[in-house]
């Protein structure tokens, strides 16, 4: 069942007697080929491409509450494309490069808006880091452009340029964006669906069946699934998982928090990032302002955060925007961030024959959804990693082949 204007029109006329469910909700089969862990974006981006592009035929995704209920559901829906390293730019490129055409590949409107990124600074030494990232940027293909004061006030009027940390000019990306985090989910859990992928929601992992190094399957609150290979993609759950079979990773679970405001009239246009403080916001198409800053310090396991991460926020959007202090804040979520000792992610095989791992996104989960799931498709079907995910190899931890955009060293919580 194909959407169109045509079909809403052709229902509206029918009493809204035609529609079907999106997905099924099948039983579990004894035995699959390849078993993804994890109903989220990348787990169902996962099984979008082994249908679609490698012609996988035997395929179950497996989410222990209901699709969408972990991290796809928990952030702050940025889709962005502007690193420096070039394994960085050129996997998140090509990131953007599939958000641009995701629509019209599942038929599904996921509300993909690119009103541009802006990374506002406030000295000399900001502004040269800005420069250096948008020529870095432009040599590599993508794009970014430095903005004078004037031009920022131009766009963003209601701005706070004097304060205490005056505003001197910003960087811009303009084919970042936003997209909306629910649709994006069950965009590709319609398309798998639709090519008879197995979606199987309330169905926990409780363990794996390891027999002389190899994946036989995995122990399930709905009983044992056999599988020729298994593929883990379960953000900040990756920890909990790996340590079921047995396999300890280079990653930390931190909580990040976001906020949303009641709705209002449009007043911020695209997506703003604060130098004075890591926060950023942008509003959704609700009129909700969606706000974010800091991870909490401390590792947790816990969808809820803390007072003084809240503080923070509020403080930074009050700063920044001044009008906001009459704003009300309507709810606050937490996510788990899987953070990876040098902010970035995995995609490989593990130690244990058929079982592969993508994990580690910390930051960049989201904006990764159609790469990450194309990528981890081809390692799945192939057994290679696909181009732009050699240099995600799990033993880089070991060999020192590190990518620390930042430059921070082993700090998940610095990342």
């Amino acid at each position: 069942m194909r959407y169109s204007g045509l079909r809403v029109i052709r229902e509206a006329l029918n009493g809204q007697k035609g529609w079907k469910p999106a997905w099924r909700n099948p039983e579990p089969k004894p035995n699959y080929d390849i078993i993804v862990i994890g109903g989220g974006g990348h787990g169902l981006a996962t099984a979008h491409y082994l249908a679609t592009k490698y012609g996988e035929k035997s395929i179950a995704v497996v989410e222990k509450g209901w699709i969408g209920s972990g991290n796809a559901g928990r952030n702050t829906t940025i889709v962005r494309g502007d690193y420096t390293l070039p394994p960085n730019t050129r996997f998140y490129d090509h990131s953007v490069g599939l958000w641009e055409k995701m629509e019209r590949e599942l038929n599904f409107n996921v509300m993909h808006s690119q009103r541009g990124l802006l990374f506002v600074h406030h000295n000399d030494s900001e502004r040269d880091d800005h420069y250096r990232k948008t020529n870095i940027m432009r040599m590599q293909g993508t794009d970014g452009e430095i903005l004078g004061p004037e031009q920022v006030r131009k766009m963003y009027p209601s701005m706070n340029f004097d304060g205490r940390f005056p505003i001197t000019g910003a960087y811009l990306h303009r084919r970042g964006g936003t997209a909306r985090h629910d649709a994006v989910v069950w965009g590709y859990a319609r398309s798998a669906d639709r090519r008879g992928v197995d979606i199987l929601q309330n169905c926990e992992v409780m363990g794996f069946r390891i027999e002389q190094g190899k994946v036989l399957g995995i122990e399930t609150t709905r009983g044992f699934i056999g599988a020729r290979k298994v593929g883990v993609s379960v953000a900040g759950n990756t920890s909990r998982v790996m340590d079921m079979a047995g396999i300890r990773t280079p990653i930390e679970s931190h909580v990040l928090q976001a906020f949303v405001s009641e709705g209002l009239k449009p007043i911020i246009p695209g997506q703003v990032n604060y130098g004075a403080g890591h926060f950023y916001i942008s509003q959704s198409d609700k009129g909700g302002l969606v706000m974010g800053g800091d991870l909490d310090q401390y590792n947790s396991c816990a969808q809820r955060g803390n007072l003084p991460v809240f503080e923070s926020v509020i403080e930074a959007a009050v700063t920044l925007f001044p009008m906001l202090s009459r704003a009300r804040l309507l709810r606050a979520w937490g996510g788990l961030q899987d953070m990876s000792m040098d902010g970035h992610a995995v995609i490989d095989e593990t130690p244990i024959k058929g079982l592969y791992l993508n994990g580690g996104w910390c930051y960049g989960g989201f904006k990764a959804t159609p790469a990450a799931g194309e990528c981890f498709a081809h390692l799945l079907s192939t057994e290679q990693p696909h181009e732009l995910a050699k240099p995600y190899r799990l033993d880089r931890f070991r060999t020192g082949y590190l990518l620390d955009e930042k430059g921070q060293g082993p700090n998940p919580n610095r990342q």
